[in-house]
């Protein structure tokens, strides 16, 4: 959070992509487009809250390199929150935390309670305060990782075979079957599996957690055959877009 030349605090678009949990800016902008049309309905002026920016990030040519930003005021940073991926837990604490920090701002500014009215009028800010907080909470509790999620797809040493992920991820994918959802893992989108070695993930994945190859047996020979977890199921869900339970 850094202040402007008015001593208000404005956000870094590109520390709160992190905070909610996006790794690819691409997507995080949209989440800030729907923001800004959100605002703009609202009748207030857009630029007000998301104001132009650059940032330098590590990367590039010489170790660094300059990226697009926005500077953003809480109100903005809460409808960023507010329009980004609710299946994502991080910004379900983003939402509780900036519902609470705007309201904490207008309550602040307390009305008069020397009066009848302004006594009523406080105890209706805190009111909407503490409603809003619960209402988060409970966003944030169906938003958490559920224990067990991909545990009927998961073979004797928990893993998911591929044929039993494309299942699952049947509606998300316009029902593609096992070999057209392996064509999907290799999509430059997904980077999941290899293509010049179709069967196996990249490293990465493997190193994170999210897939396992193992040699299988393939008629008089055996193969390499790749196993997600449930660690890499929760990322392609994430990647697909789905927040659901799989299907049965």
């Amino acid at each position: 959070m850094l202040l402007d030349h008015n001593g208000q605090e404005r956000w870094s678009a590109r520390d709160l992509q992190i905070l909610m949990g996006y790794s690819k800016w691409q997507d995080f902008e949209r989440a800030i487009a729907k923001a800004q049309t959100a605002v703009a309905s609202s009748g207030m002026e857009p630029h007000d809250h998301f104001t132009g920016a650059r940032k330098v990030i590590p990367g590039g040519r010489w170790g660094r390199q300059e990226v697009g930003d926005y500077r953003v005021t809480r109100f903005g940073a809460y409808q960023i929150a507010m329009n980004a991926d609710p299946a994502k837990p991080q910004v379900a604490m983003a939402k509780t935390y900036f519902a609470v920090k705007t309201r904490e701002a207008e309550i602040a500014s307390k009305p008069d309670v020397t009066s009848p009215e302004g006594v009523l009028a406080l105890a209706q800010q805190y009111l909407v305060a503490a409603q809003e907080l619960v209402n988060t909470k409970k966003e944030l509790e169906i938003a958490k990782p559920k224990a067990g999620k991909w545990e009927a797809l998961c073979n004797s040493d928990g893993l998911i075979e591929l044929g039993a992920a494309a299942k699952a991820f049947h509606d998300a994918t316009g029902g593609l079957g096992r070999t057209k959802f392996m064509n999907l893992l290799r999509s430059e989108e997904l980077h999941f599996l290899q293509v010049q070695n179709p069967r196996v993930p990249y490293q990465e994945h493997v190193q994170k957690g999210r897939a396992r190859v193992k040699l299988v047996p393939a008629g008089p020979r055996t193969v390499e055959q790749t196993f997600l977890t449930p660690k890499g199921m929760d990322w392609l869900a994430d990647r697909l877009g789905v927040g659901t339970m799989p299907a049965a």
